[in-house]
């Protein structure tokens, strides 16, 4: 894999031929990260997972499969996989994954799954960049919605979770944001919670979603007066891609909803 040589110059990297030589390497010493195989399944891949967890509990585990199902994914959360790829994936995604796997630290996997079907996901993530990168990946794989749809949700879901990283959680690792996720016949619906006070959207003049129409950049002087970063789009991008987006009255919890066209109720 040229992409994980590039992305790991200075590691010695072992290969197994199977599941269960990879097993027997763990057992004989420590890995720091372990790549499955592109040609197992994604069920076939968590159980080797879960009994790394047996023998080596701290190791990390990104699954590369060619036959996945949502609950595949979820299984993988609950055994705390870094990270999950079925194909077609992007390389650079999965570079970008691996190198985020190496250097982030091993204290803590930073997501834990609450409750868990294929059609409700309930979880609490870490309020950290790292983290959100992950759940937005495991987020992907477990949204079974053609790829408009999907984008248009994983669009939204990630503006939002970065703002209640930023905002809410103040990217402090020690703060967790609640995500739910659910799979419904006529819809996907997404929640973030995130643990800050909350604030009023319309007198968030820092976003462009308040920008009249006749200064769609209003908000860039704001940020630049008040010392914020570069950006403010978010709010605007979440809605124009999605078809609802419903925040709380305190507005530390948002919902994003996406109505399902006919040809998707099917599934």
């Amino acid at each position: 894999m040229p992409a994980v040589r590039e992305t790991l110059p200075d590691w010695q990297i072992a290969y197994a031929d199977s599941n269960r030589a990879a097993l027997d390497l763990l057992r004989e010493r420590p890995y720091d990260l372990v790549l499955t195989d592109e040609q197992t399944k994604g069920r076939e891949d968590v159980d080797l997972l879960r009994q790394i967890r047996l023998i080596r509990p701290h190791t990390r585990l990104i699954i590369l499969t060619n036959e996945s199902t949502p609950l595949d994914v979820i299984d993988a959360m609950r055994q705390r996989a870094f990270s999950y790829f079925s194909e077609p994936y992007s390389l650079t995604a999965f570079a970008d994954m691996v190198r985020l796997a190496t250097t982030s630290p091993v204290w803590d996997e930073g997501i834990e799954i609450l409750a868990a079907t294929e059609q409700w996901i309930r979880l609490l993530a870490r309020g950290d960049l790292a983290t959100a990168d992950r759940l937005l990946q495991f987020i992907h794989e477990v949204s079974d919605l053609p790829p408009e749809e999907k984008q248009a949700v994983g669009i939204s879901f990630r503006e939002m979770l970065m703002n209640a990283i930023e905002h809410g959680a103040h990217f402090d690792p020690t703060q967790l944001v609640e995500i739910s996720y659910v799979r419904a016949k006529h819809m996907v619906m997404c929640r973030v919670k995130d643990p800050g006070p909350g604030f009023n959207l319309q007198e968030t003049q820092h976003a462009a979603a308040n920008n009249p129409p006749d200064d769609p950049l209003a908000h860039v002087k704001v940020r630049k007066l008040q010392g914020l970063r570069a950006g403010g789009f978010g709010i605007l991008l979440a809605q124009k891609a999605i078809d609802e987006l419903i925040y709380s009255e305190q507005g530390n919890d948002v919902l994003l909803i996406k109505y399902l066209k006919p040809q998707e109720e099917a599934k």
